[in-house]
């Protein structure tokens, strides 16, 4: 779990300093952030499912996710439970709640930590073999998104690293509990599933249009069931 526990501080740090030297950082550059954000998102989201579409035993399962997923995140709506709770906290603070919603920051920042394959093989190759390559090159790069991330939407963005660190923990203990617990081909429709939603996450940025990706992320647990059943 060492991997693991690195990404996760590195996570932590990463938004802390974001937070803390986000004031210093003018308006304009502000956005152009937001705006190379969005773009990057978008590309990384596209990539990771149009490059594991080939690979997919069930082409239309990413579809069924999605749709399962959708209706049970929006059941239990938690982009609105994070914004009603963000609101309330600049509220008692006295700022005025001009920031991009919260809810969104967090929702890129999972997909974008969680989702891939050094963030998912890494933990099964760190329970299996001790390698934590995997992960401290990802630590390494959620260091420098956290910070990107938190310059613009602030401290909340610290509550993505537990989440870092429970997905990477259930990886981490399934293999060593079941050697094949995590076949490729859930790797593999994971992954398309976690494309499609960066992808949501990059037209919100933009503001392209407006989707509570964080109410799909249930879509991610689909495959999971799927193929542990099967």
């Amino acid at each position: 779990m060492l991997g693991t526990i690195v990404n996760t501080c590195a996570i932590l740090v990463g938004s802390a300093v974001g937070a803390t030297f986000r004031k210093g950082l003018k308006e304009k550059y502000r956005q152009v952030l937001f705006d190379a954000l969005g773009l990057a998102t978008i590309v990384l989201g596209v990539n990771a499912a149009v490059s594991n579409m080939p690979k997919s035993e069930m082409p239309v399962l990413f579809i069924i996710s999605l749709a399962i997923g959708g209706i049970v995140g929006t059941w239990w709506n938690p982009a609105g439970r994070i914004d009603r709770w963000s609101a309330r906290r600049r509220a008692k603070q006295g700022a005025v709640v001009d920031h991009p919603p919260l809810a969104e920051g967090l929702t890129t920042g999972c997909l974008l930590f969680c989702i891939g394959t050094f963030s998912i093989v890494g933990p099964v190759l760190s329970a299996l073999e001790g390698d934590n390559t995997f992960l401290y090159t990802n630590a390494t790069l959620d260091l420098v998104t956290s910070a990107v991330l938190a310059a613009t939407y602030g401290y909340g963005m610290m509550l993505a690293a537990p989440v870092l660190f429970c997905w990477q923990g259930m990886f981490y203990v399934l293999a060593l509990l079941f050697r094949d617990a995590m076949p490729d081909p859930m790797r593999v429709e994971i992954s398309i599933v976690g494309g499609v939603l960066i992808l949501c996450s990059g037209l919100s940025i933009l503001k392209i249009r407006d989707i509570k990706t964080i109410n799909l992320l249930p879509s991610l647990l689909v495959p999971v069931v799927w193929y542990l059943f099967k």
